[in-house]
């Protein structure tokens, strides 16, 4: 080879690890400065079309400003009556924060409870506070703890903000510390090489940074929202299949490289016989997350577009940056245990077989690469690799009682399966938020002692003006109404003329029900009921309660809206890919069947083990993306080996040597997810510690059970129609 075409083989290697070293340094830092463009107020992100927002949207002509109530509620040392002075002092206490920087001039006076041991009042904090709210909440604290005799806690919407924003706080680089360390820990056990994990969580991290610039710039221009969430799915999403797909092409090079012996075609023929599994991978969960754009929750839509530019970040990092280090390091990647030069165990001519154009095999001989017809199939014991290791072991297994096996691990997902319909789904107290008790849960517990569960926080009504009165006497009927009143002129309800705003007026109503109990969710919708039902008052239910309850129904909307356009998607990427449309169906109908038995095991994990009484609306739509689009990625790097092989050798050899070949690879994947996911319990919300659980439990299941013996022995025991209507069913 003349040495200016060696020199520009050198190059471009050599320029692409430059640039990624120079964008690294550069795009580093945004993944810290992500949480500066994030927002965790819950407001801004409710169903656009319900029944609350636009009250939240009427709302705001009653008001100078948008606010959220922090709720001070003052109890008697040693279950003692409140004096006449406690109360004055508390009142006098409230009274000197209006007009402090955060709060509002609204100040409510301090209310005593029915049994006299309790003082309550409101306090109106300016709303987009953003990370001032914590020390506006400690303020307002230190300002109402000083009654003597008395202990002070804070809670409503407010203080609940606060502690959302303390639990996120610092978060994004624990979490990634986190979940780094755990993946190059799995990687340096399995693999025992020192160098290429350094390689691959680099290029992860590299990965990482472009998203999060890339996120960073659509967040600033409110292109898309971010919050505390999907702040923290972003960076384990990228880490994990950033991961993922190196693994799998690091794997085909070392492959290669003991093959053909020479780096520069061994990384040419590994990219192109894993860039179709990849890329196909990486396309079912990007738009797999895509689709939560159907969504009407605001959250729920900016994960997909966060979560998919993650995806697509992790793909190029895999084809560019990992490629040209691992051409400039060869063999040195895997040290100390180097690869060396090898004949293919199985094909027996005892020259290397040249890979495949691309990860699918190709739709004809021409396009495996071999230049040749593919063998007849060969009978079972010809095939020598399948017959050493362990995953030559258990494609052995399978090749031998493909139904035994597939009707075992079939008949274990659908029992396990049957258990998740009393998964419940429908929303959780505010109580059960976070994993461990914070000051507002328990200020919320001592409210619900003493006063209605929903003082403070009331249901709001808007309705017409000329029918305030039998509004209010509509809503104070209702079963689990406590009181409703005009909010007036004087800014108390009850106490002078309604406030009338451009022929509207708002009608409070206090809810018996603490305003996140499933009581106070049934008293909204009875609420609802009732006033709709006045002529002409054009009446709407909003406040924190019915907010709630919307996003609960429309979560569940989402599911059923949801769910199949990610099959389909899933289905369609698939049947391309594979050109079959037999074993693409079955592959979607297992993954779903994996979810299905997952959600039956956290059922049982959650009552039983970790005191989850329920979970979020939206933890069954979310683990259902993550594990069936991710899921899928397996089998998907499963079947196009198998494929490629059976173009060569016939379906049932194809099998078994495409077990053998990415069994390993896969199970490390598979672990290094599982493990990338379960570093989401490091913070502190019962949202993420529960996905976390669905998506780590899911994926072993999956890689462990799914793809390394229902699917393969199903194949085997259908044999070659699984490729129908493609060239394939008949070998």
């Amino acid at each position: 080879m003349p040495s200016a075409q060696r020199t520009a083989r050198w190059i471009t290697p050599v320029v692409l690890v430059v640039v990624w070293l120079l964008l690294g340094g550069l795009l580093g830092p945004y993944a810290g400065k992500l949480g500066d463009v994030a927002t965790n107020d819950q407001a801004a992100f409710l169903p656009q079309s319900a029944e609350s927002t636009r009250v939240t949207d009427l709302q705001k002509g009653f008001a100078q400003e948008q606010t959220l109530p922090a709720i001070v509620v003052w109890t008697a040392d040693g279950d003692g009556k409140i004096t006449p002075q406690q109360r004055t002092a508390a009142t006098r206490a409230l009274a000197s924060l209006a007009g402090d920087e955060g709060v509002t001039g609204k100040v409510s006076p301090a209310v005593p409870s029915k049994d006299g041991q309790a003082l309550q009042g409101v306090v109106q904090v300016r709303s987009g506070l953003g990370d001032e709210l914590p020390d506006v909440i400690g303020h307002i604290s230190s300002a109402t703890d000083r009654v003597e005799g008395t202990r002070a806690e804070l809670g409503g919407p407010a203080a609940s903000q606060a502690d959302l924003s303390e639990a996120f706080s610092g978060i994004d680089s624990l979490l990634l510390v986190v979940a780094l360390v755990v993946v190059l820990l799995i990687l340096l056990l399995v693999y025992r090489s020192l160098l290429l994990p350094i390689v691959i969580i680099l290029g992860a991290v590299f990965a990482l940074s472009l998203a999060c610039a890339v996120v960073y710039v659509l967040a600033e221009d409110d292109i898309v929202r971010v919050d505390g969430q999907v702040q923290g799915i972003l960076s384990i999403l990228v880490i994990g299949a950033a991961t993922d797909y190196a693994l799998l092409l690091s794997s085909r090079f070392r492959e290669e490289l003991a093959l053909r012996g020479e780096k520069f075609p061994a990384i040419r023929s590994a990219v192109r016989g894993s860039f179709g599994a990849i890329t196909a991978s990486a396309a079912t969960v990007a738009l797999g997350l895509l689709a939560l754009l159907l969504s009407d929750l605001t959250n729920n839509r900016a994960l997909g577009p966060v979560g998919a530019i993650g995806i697509v970040c992790s793909v190029i990092t895999t084809f560019t940056f990992l490629p040209a280090v691992l051409v400039l390091v060869g063999r040195a990647a895997f040290w100390p245990a180097k690869p060396r030069a090898t004949a293919d165990p199985g094909d027996g001519t005892g020259e290397p077989a040249e890979a495949p154009q691309s990860a699918g095999g190709g739709g004809t001989e021409a396009a495996s690469g071999t230049g040749r017809a593919p063998d007849k199939e060969s009978a079972p014991g010809s095939d020598a690799a399948s017959a050493t290791g362990l995953w030559g072991r258990v494609a052995s297994r399978v090749d031998r009682t493909p139904r035994r096996i597939w009707t075992g691990t079939l008949l274990a997902l659908l029992v396990f399966a049957a258990i998740s319909p009393q998964l419940k789904s429908d929303g959780v107290p505010l109580s059960e938020i976070f994993v461990k008790d914070v000051p507002s849960v328990t200020a919320q517990r001592t409210i619900s002692e003493h006063f209605p569960g929903g003082s403070g926080n009331p249901a709001v009504i808007i309705a017409d003006a000329g029918k305030a009165r039998e509004v209010t006497s509509a809503a104070d009927r209702t079963e689990g109404v406590v009181t409703a009143a005009p909010v007036t002129e004087s800014g108390r309800p009850g106490q002078g003329e309604p406030l009338v705003v451009d022929g509207r007026v708002r009608i409070d109503a206090t809810l018996a029900g603490s305003a996140d109990s499933d009581d106070a969710k049934q008293t909204v919708e009875r609420l609802r009921s009732a006033v709709h039902d006045v002529p002409q008052a054009d009446a709407l239910v909003g406040g924190y309660t019915a907010q709630q309850y919307d996003i609960q129904t429309t979560a569940e909307h989402d599911r059923s809206l949801i769910v199949p356009v990610v099959l389909l998607i899933i289905l369609v990427i698939l049947a391309a890919l594979l050109r079959a449309l037999v074993i693409p169906v079955l592959l979607v109908a297992t993954v779903a069947l994996n979810f299905l038995a997952t959600l039956g095991v956290a059922t049982l994990v959650f009552d039983n083990l970790l005191g989850f009484e329920g979970t979020d609306a939206s933890v069954p739509l979310y683990g259902f993306v993550f594990l069936v689009a991710l899921g899928v990625d397996y089998n998907i790097f499963l079947l196009t080996r198998v494929r490629e092989e059976a173009l060569r050798h016939g379906t049932r050899v194809g099998i078994r040597r495409g077990l053998t070949a990415t069994g390993g690879v896969i199970t490390s994947a598979g672990v290094v997810l599982a493990a990338t996911f379960a570093a989401l319990v490091v913070i502190p919300l019962a949202f993420l510690v529960q996905i976390a659980f669905i998506v780590a439990f899911g994926v072993l299941m999956d890689t462990l059970v799914v793809r390394s013996l229902l699917v393969p022995a199903l194949a085997r025991d259908i044999g070659p129609a699984i490729w129908w209507p493609g060239a394939l069913r008949r070998r």
